[in-house]
């Protein structure tokens, strides 16, 4: 059985209802992917891209691509 990719870093935006979680995969390649929330649903986060298939080298690989391709993580 396959492990679940681990979260090495994760990221809130401003109101705290968007995240960017990086994760690193059992076969030790990286990801991404941005997910919503919405306090009125109590089931938690959703994916919003599906970036998470997009595969990286390192850590720092899928976070610089994350900033390019999440709005939010691009803002000073």
């Amino acid at each position: 059985m396959r492990a679940n990719p681990r979260v090495v870093a994760s990221f809130n935006n401003e109101t705290g209802d968007h995240c960017v979680d990086i994760f690193q995969r059992y076969d030790g390649s990286f990801g991404f992917e941005e997910y919503r929330r919405d306090p009125e649903d109590l089931r938690g986060w959703f994916p919003l891209h599906r970036y998470d298939g997009l595969v990286f080298t390192s850590e720092s690989d899928a976070l610089q691509r994350a900033k390019s391709a999440v709005e939010w993580m691009a803002s000073p």
